[in-house]
């Protein structure tokens, strides 16, 4: 595993990876597992890597959960889809950015101090295109492949972010809603100073939003939190 990629379970199911400054997680369940997220660029054979340790040789998903769609989350695409042939589920409202249809809003460097800010000038925003692979989530609030789990919209960071909840333990998947490290400072995020934080703030267009989402996510009283950014 290269130096740059830790990983560490978060509960006997639910396994986390962190590359670089992001989160993603891989769930197994009974008749197989699921990958939340797809990290930074340069990461898929790590995560191959990870899940074949954890799984088996040649193991494959039976699908990936987007919580939204940003560059530091889907950032092993394409590279993956040459490794397995699975499809991705992502809200509604976050299909026009995973299809090509619609960049997302550039980021602000001016909210939030700290270096990572200042660097999100040259992270990207353009609208990635993985045409009929992509599928929107149940309407239903299922997750497909993940049973005793729901998905909850958490807008504000991205107009189609979502939450993985389970009621049976309160574990909640929370994407970029709220995150544990301040991701605008390089150096918590070099650290891993454990706080709960904001979403990252240079990439969050509407605060009101993203309040009211935060608000909705706690009054679920999570026992444990496994964010898109920090421990």
């Amino acid at each position: 595993m290269a130096l740059t990629t830790t990983i560490e379970d978060v509960t006997t199911d639910l396994v986390r990876m962190r590359y670089l400054f992001v989160n993603l997680y891989l769930w197994e369940g009974a008749d197989g597992w699921v990958l939340i997220d797809a990290g930074l660029q340069g990461s898929a054979d790590d995560i191959v890597r990870a899940a074949e340790e954890r799984f088996g040789a040649g193991t494959a998903p039976r699908a990936i959960v987007l919580t939204h769609g940003h560059f530091d989350h889907v950032g092993a695409f394409p590279e993956l889809f040459e490794r397995w042939d699975v499809p991705v589920y992502a809200h509604l409202l976050e299909m026009p950015h995973l299809t090509g249809q619609a960049d997302y809003p550039p980021p602000d460097p001016r909210v939030g101090k700290g270096a990572m800010a200042l660097l999100s000038l040259a992270y990207p925003n353009k609208a990635n295109d993985f045409g009929n692979r992509v599928q929107p989530l149940p309407e239903d609030g299922s997750v497909p492949h993940m049973p005793g789990w729901r998905w909850i919209h958490a807008p504000g960071h991205t107009a189609g972010q979502v939450a993985l909840f389970r009621e049976e333990d309160r574990l909640l998947i929370a994407g970029d809603a709220f995150v544990t490290v301040q991701q605008e400072s390089l150096y918590k995020v070099a650290t891993q100073k454990e706080e709960v934080h904001g979403p990252p703030a240079y990439f969050t267009p509407d605060w009101a939003a993203a309040r009211r989402s935060v608000e909705a996510l706690a009054a679920l009283r999570p026992a444990i939190a496994a964010t898109g950014h920090g421990r």
